[in-house]
């Protein structure tokens, strides 16, 4: 029987087993996304219950060779406070992501360090425009991560590099094209270029963040519209769940 021991991991959704257990959707560092079994973590004396929360650091342990193990342990790995109010729907909507778009037992260790570090900025008390340029940067890093962004400093059906001022667009069934008069959104190539270079930082999420934050307000709008079409078409959703949520917030505000 496989055993893991106190590894990195974060909660990204849980839903119910039996009358006292739950299933813990969790990404981890060095196993990617597993499924576990909480076994009576709805009981009111669970140790579970106060640990296994979505946006903290986690130290997790199970054992098993099935398709949903059992969690042994879980403890705070500290340093975080819960985020709030518009960063607690952002690091819901990063989880969705997750959830759809990664496969289980598939490591992404690069990824799951550009995670961490969006939450350290969700629960930082930063503003709204760089709590979004942390989401852009994230959604590329994530589209990288799991090899459905196509490279951003060539054009992707000719292989020809792009130019500094010239207008491209990324298309979900196309990849990064010259624009077209009828295309609503577009970056510079100098624009792709600079997120490109950000991409392969050391320090991907924050690189990308400093790249997604100097952009011009048109620009910015332009990325998220583009970004959003290619999340779409891969996670095969008309509306997230977690953008449907903050559309009935909005409406009720």
């Amino acid at each position: 029987m496989k055993r893991i021991a106190h590894e990195p991991a974060y909660v990204l959704h849980h839903y119910d087993w039996s009358e006292s257990s739950v299933i813990v959707e969790a990404f981890t560092r060095a196993h990617g996304r597993v499924a576990l079994v909480a076994k009576g973590a709805k009981r009111p004396s669970s140790g579970f219950r106060s640990v296994l929360l979505p946006l903290q650091p986690l130290r997790l342990s199970w054992s098993g060779d099935a398709e949903i193990r059992t969690l042994k342990s879980a403890e705070w790995a500290g340093g975080l406070v819960m985020p709030v109010g518009e960063a607690l729907l952002s690091g819901f909507y990063a989880n969705e992501l997750l959830l759809r778009l990664l496969a289980r037992e598939d490591a992404h260790p690069r990824l799951f360090d550009a995670y961490a570090a969006l939450v350290h900025v969700l629960a930082s008390n930063q503003t709204e425009n760089l709590i979004a340029a942390a989401l852009r940067a994230f959604e590329l890093v994530l589209l990288r991560e799991a090899g459905l962004l196509p490279a951003l400093d060539t054009q992707t059906l000719t292989l020809a590099p792009l130019a500094l001022d010239a207008p491209y667009c990324l298309v979900a069934e196309g990849g990064l094209r010259a624009a077209h008069d009828g295309d609503g959104a577009w970056l510079d190539g100098c624009q792709w270029l600079a997120l490109t270079d950000a991409l392969a930082d050391d320090a991907p999420l924050s690189a990308t963040m400093q790249a997604v934050a100097v952009l011009p307000g048109g620009a910015r709008a332009a990325l998220r519209q583009q970004l959003r079409g290619l999340l779409d078409y891969h996670c095969g959703a008309g509306v997230l769940r977690t953008r449907r949520m903050r559309i009935d917030l909005q409406a009720l505000a």
